[in-house]
């Protein structure tokens, strides 16, 4: 099995996904991430259905340098409990998923 994960993160509006997937990728926490408009949320909180507007962020990253995007997300995002979901990927392009390793190595 791959140390790869698919990242799925959401954000309130533009700039606060924008700014996440800036620093997730130039801090090398994620190799890439899609920024996906037009995603409605509906969910409890608070005891009241909530529908939001908001941005799906889907962040290539590894296990290894999960703890860093989970950080980074944490201490850019304003909401006080986000969506962060890790997934694990199974199989895929062998070149792809050896970039996206390269990309999340620390450097230095």
């Amino acid at each position: 099995m791959s140390d790869r994960l698919v990242t799925l993160i959401t954000a309130p509006e533009r700039m606060v996904a924008d700014a996440i997937a800036d620093a997730l990728v130039e801090r090398r926490h994620a190799a890439c991430v899609n920024i996906v408009p037009g995603l409605t949320s509906v969910y409890r909180w608070d005891g009241r259905i909530e529908r939001d507007e908001e941005w799906l962020l889907v962040a290539k990253t590894t296990r290894s340098a999960y703890p860093g995007l989970e950080a980074c997300v944490l201490d850019l995002h304003p909401d006080e409990l986000p969506e962060i979901l890790a997934m694990p990927i199974a199989t895929g392009l062998a070149g792809y998923l050896a970039w996206v390793g390269a990309q999340t190595e620390p450097q230095g």
